[in-house]
């Protein structure tokens, strides 16, 4: 295809959105609204894959210590959970590092909170963190360092938490959501496809006479029908663009103002830097794919040639 042809039929398919106002609108509109479900749906579940993998890596147990117990008391507790056939490794936490780590996860807008604190008078308990060899074993685990803590008279052990379920249950959200969100998508995408395909029809019905001179001077049917699947391409990109932009605008607000929250709760939700590409590709992609393909259902029905 030369380049002034390519030219030509790009002309040929703005004109013809921009003539067909209303309708061009309504199956913008319609490929936005669907792209946008589809968007929040994608970005909730790479939230949701992301909050799996942090739970999948921290697959352990965690073992706070009481706040006045002495160093000889910490090191004999660790000696006797190292002791336990099921532990594959224990790692100390002292209370300075659990400090570090907590303003790192509350990121710039919640450090001004922990300021106050430093080694002198901070309220985290040191902590032990244990992995088990069998993940199926860590209540069993769990059971056995509570009762280490029990059996000793100073009760040096506060509190003994583990994360089992959480995973399981996340992946029940994770496959729910994606389903309920394919329903919803696909209908809304039959929906713009119906909507492109109408607006072709009209441009088609519009332009009988133009193309039937066309078809008797020659004009090959590649030549004829490119116009419109370049309108029907635009259509999806205009769409899906705009949802693309609206939708990353109001994400990137939506995790700055939840920062801190989600911070205090130890989850990092996924940051548009690390999901606007997939997003916007996606997005942009599919958009001109429907677009496309409701050019072409509307063609090859309503264009005879």
């Amino acid at each position: 295809m030369r380049f002034s042809t390519l030219l030509r039929h790009l002309r040929e398919g703005a004109f013809s959105v921009v003539r067909n106002g209303w309708m061009s609108f309504a199956s913008v509109s319609s490929i936005a609204i669907s792209l946008f479900i589809l968007g929040v749906f994608l970005l909730l579940s790479l939230n949701v894959n992301n909050l799996t993998k942090q739970i999948e890596n921290q697959v352990q147990i965690r073992v706070f210590l009481a706040l006045d117990i002495s160093q000889a008391k910490i090191d004999a507790i660790g000696r006797s959970i190292g002791a336990l056939p099921e532990v594959s490794r224990i790692r100390f936490v002292p209370k300075a590092e659990g400090l570090e780590m907590l303003r790192r996860n509350l990121g710039e807008e919640g450090r001004g909170i922990l300021d106050d604190y430093d080694e002198t008078n901070n309220p985290l308990p040191d902590t032990y963190t244990v992995e088990v060899t069998d993940p199926e074993r860590i209540a069993e685990v769990a059971d056995k360092i509570k009762a280490i803590g029990d059996a000793d008279p100073e009760q040096p052990i506060r509190s003994v938490r583990y994360g089992q379920g959480t995973v399981e249950l996340l992946f029940r959200v994770t496959n729910a959501v994606r389903n309920v969100g394919l329903v919803i998508v696909l209908g809304l995408a039959f929906t713009a496809t119906l909507l492109i395909s109408n607006t072709i029809r009209i441009t088609i019905f519009a332009r009988r006479r133009e193309i039937g001179i066309m078809k008797l001077v020659g004009a090959t049917n590649s030549f004829i029908r490119w116009p419109f699947f370049v309108e029907g391409a635009l259509i999806g990109f205009i769409g899906s663009s705009l949802t693309t932009v609206v939708l990353l605008a109001a994400y990137n607000w939506l995790v700055q103002s939840l920062q801190l929250e989600f911070g205090l709760m130890m989850i990092r939700l996924v940051t548009v830097r690390e999901s606007g590409l997939l997003v916007g590709g996606v997005l942009i992609g599919l958009g001109t794919l429907i677009g496309i393909w409701g050019s072409a259902i509307s063609v090859r029905k309503y264009l005879r040639v």
